[in-house]
């Protein structure tokens, strides 16, 4: 049985030279991709969150693994309704999230990274979410960087894109690469599971599995009919011309001050010439002959940004509209596509305010891409931590220490900032700051019942930055023979970065070379780590290794102390000491097996 980087490997190179994708329902029967599976999804927070059954990823064992394979090799694995929960939005509305069963996460994961490993060498260079080295960020740098010249923004709306996918569309789409009934059966079935609502279940018609592992990479595979519709299609049409026309009356302008020089070289007149050489373009802005189409998608949001008149740009956005409607059974929200003036009308892509940019007196910069924080998400962001306009404490943080506030208050602060470091206004974040650090004295000053003041002078401090000192919040907690643990709030530089490069959420490159975790050697050891014994080797999982800490036993039973020592969230068990870890029985010590 091949290892599982070598499988993914080969299935990345016929994707890589476009062959079909054969035979692939047999690699589900190899356990090494399970194992791996196991690995990368392991520390999810939703790990260990019961689906519709009571099944978790505690008791993770090859056993288990043995088991789903035998279902899968004989076809009689049935996917489980997953558990729907409501989840709020900042709007008010809410949004459906499933939480399907732990088996179901596992083959899920296996399946995602067979169809990554297939499709990710056949996707667009134009599609950024959900991706492996690919985020926000890069989404924004192609914009800010081969936008230029921009006149009209199409921003895309799809009308609940994610629970509208058509399933025989999917299919259809999976089959014509995908040469194995077995597998797309497989598929067929998991989108059709259904759900469990207030324990109610429903039949799923149409869409990916609400949270489920394997929803982005299908979305993915459904919304690239989009994307090659309007690389192969809509640009080339929409694409003409080296570049624009020179303007006459700027070249005659110019002429006129080589004349000038020549005959009188009157400094008034020439200075006068260049004030109007300047006010004139210099290439003509609606030349016929010269069209730009640009576009980029991430997830089922898209951008497109068009050079030319705007009956064309309403043109383009009814041909994708027909595209997503008559291809792809897709409704495009009328109302939320906007075409706007790319100089006058921001467009608002990814959490930014796109906009091109124009000056009469630098013309240098006349059709550059800018990228800005909205106004609207500041004060989105500020709203958080005040009330009728002032800062507020956190009464829910109050019952945790100094340490654990600051950190959650400077892991907050760095996100926002980290994530707006291309806004050419990212200066607009000291007033966050300023609010921020306000609420996080106040919440300091509430714990130990004393005052902003008193917390200010007790944990301020002065950090290096790259572009001088700056003052922050700092809270340091010193360990024997260890390094102290820091956490801190502010100290970051307000400056904007348009080559910055950010890790924002992108997914991990985990692939060919990627060596076996820990976790897995320890299961494979098959050998409990409290006892020795070699029988029915599984994995105990606890949510947080802090719970283990602050129970009130004078002596924590050993399994405690054990994972305690090592900073482990997992204990390898054999059957009979995790039956007593979970009935809060002593567990056998080793040697006594």
């Amino acid at each position: 049985m091949r290892n599982a980087e070598t499988v993914l490997n080969i299935i990345n190179e016929r994707g890589k030279r476009g062959l079909p994708l054969e035979d692939v329902y047999r690699q589900l029967f190899n356990p090494d991709l399970y194992l791996r599976a196991y690995g990368r999804i392991y520390r999810n927070d939703g790990a260990m969150t019961k689906g519709t059954t009571e099944e978790t990823v505690d008791g993770m064992s090859t056993g288990k693994i043995a088991a789903i394979i035998d279902l899968i090799r004989h076809e009689r694995y049935r996917w489980t309704p997953v558990r729907r929960i409501l989840i709020p939005k900042s709007n008010g509305k809410t949004r459906p999230l499933g939480i399907p069963t732990w088996s179901d996460k596992l083959l899920q994961e296996v399946m995602r990274s067979i169809l990554e490993a297939y499709y990710e060498p056949q996707f667009s260079d134009r599609s950024y979410g959900f991706r492996p080295k690919r985020g926000c960020h890069d989404a924004l740098r192609d914009i800010q960087h081969a936008w230029t010249g921009t006149r009209w923004f199409v921003e895309g709306d799809i009308k609940g894109c994610f629970d509208n996918i058509d399933h025989s569309v999917m299919l259809t789409i999976l089959g014509e690469r995908i040469h194995d009934n077995r597998f797309l059966v497989l598929v067929k079935n998991l989108v059709e599971a259904g759900y469990l609502e207030d324990w109610k279940y429903n039949p799923t018609y149409s869409g990916t599995p609400q949270g489920g592992i394997i929803s982005p990479i299908l979305a993915n595979i459904y919304m690239d009919r989009l994307d090659k519709f309007v690389e192969d299609t809509l640009i080339p049409e929409f694409t003409r011309g080296d570049r624009r026309k020179r303007n006459p009356a700027y070249r005659y302008i110019q002429n006129a001050i080589e004349r000038e020089k020549k005959k009188t070289n009157n400094p008034e007149r020439i200075l006068e010439m260049r004030k109007e050489l300047k006010s004139t373009p210099p290439t003509i802005s609606r030349d016929p002959g010269y069209r730009r189409l640009m576009y980029t998608r991430y997830a089922d949001d898209f951008l497109l940004g068009f050079s030319g008149p705007r009956d064309e740009a309403e043109e383009i956005k009814s041909r994708i509209a027909t595209y997503l409607r008559d291809n792809l059974k897709l409704e495009m929200s009328q109302e939320k596509t906007l075409i706007s003036h790319a100089r006058t009308e921001p467009a608002k892509f990814l959490g930014y305010e796109i906009v091109a940019m124009y000056s009469e007196t630098r013309r240098t910069i006349n059709g550059l891409i800018d990228l800005r924080l909205p106004s609207a998400k500041l004060e989105e962001k500020i709203a958080r931590y005040t009330r009728d306009g002032k800062p507020i404490h956190r009464t829910i943080l109050t019952q945790n220490n100094d340490f654990s506030i600051v950190a959650q208050y400077g892991e907050e602060y760095r996100g926002i900032v980290q994530y707006y470091l291309f806004a050419s206004n990212v200066a607009w974040l000291t007033r966050l700051h300023w609010i921020m650090q306000q609420s996080l004295l106040m919440t300091l000053a509430n714990k130990h019942k004393s005052s902003c003041t008193k917390m200010m002078r007790k944990y301020m401090s002065t950090v290096a930055t790259p572009v001088g000192k700056r003052k922050c919040i700092q809270v340091i907690v010193q360990r024997k023979d260890k390094k102290a643990l820091v956490a801190q709030f502010g100290g970051i530089p307000l400056k904007r970065n348009r080559f910055a490069t950010i890790e924002d959420g992108k997914s991990e490159n985990r692939g060919p070379n990627n060596t076996r975790t820990e976790i897995l050697e320890r299961l494979l050891a098959d050998t409990c780590e409290l006892c020795g014994s070699n029988t029915d080797v599984e994995v105990h999982h606890v949510r947080k290794l802090a719970n283990l800490k602050v129970r009130g036993q004078r002596e924590k039973p050993l399994w405690m102390q054990v994972m305690i020592a090592r900073q482990r969230k997992t204990l390898v068990l054999c059957r009979e000491c995790h039956d007593h870890v979970h009935a809060g029985r002593p567990t056998r010590k080793v040697g006594t097996c």
